[in-house]
């Protein structure tokens, strides 16, 4: 039995973003960072508003306002970072990108 069965499908590409999406935050000891998001579902929120609202500036809006209503008022957000190549070749301050984003609802503690 072979290892790898061999499938014959047509492969469609994803189309590419039209902008670069950045998260801006200060970290635990309040150091300010931007750091480039080239985690898929930035893309498929896009690709997603701008289908419904048909232009690009109102989807940008509608990311904006989902963020800031949504993610960062009732969510904590845990980012996974990741390096490129791109970046360590050019030597970049700072190489990491955010390749993932986990958003769990806000704890809170219990004194």
């Amino acid at each position: 039995m072979p290892l790898f069965k061999e499938i014959k499908k047509e492969i469609k590409l994803v189309r590419k973003l039209p902008y670069k999406f950045y998260y801006h935050f200060k970290d635990a000891v309040g150091k300010e960072s931007r750091l480039m998001i080239e985690d898929w579902e930035i893309g498929q929120l896009f690709w997603k508003c701008f289908k419904r609202k048909g232009n690009e500036e109102e989807a940008l809006k509608d990311i904006t306002k989902k963020y800031q209503e949504e993610f960062l008022s009732k969510k904590d957000i845990l980012l996974f970072l990741g390096t490129t190549l791109e970046f360590h070749r050019r030597k970049a301050r700072n190489p990491f990108v955010i390749t993932g984003v986990f958003y769990p609802p806000v704890l809170t503690r219990v004194s």
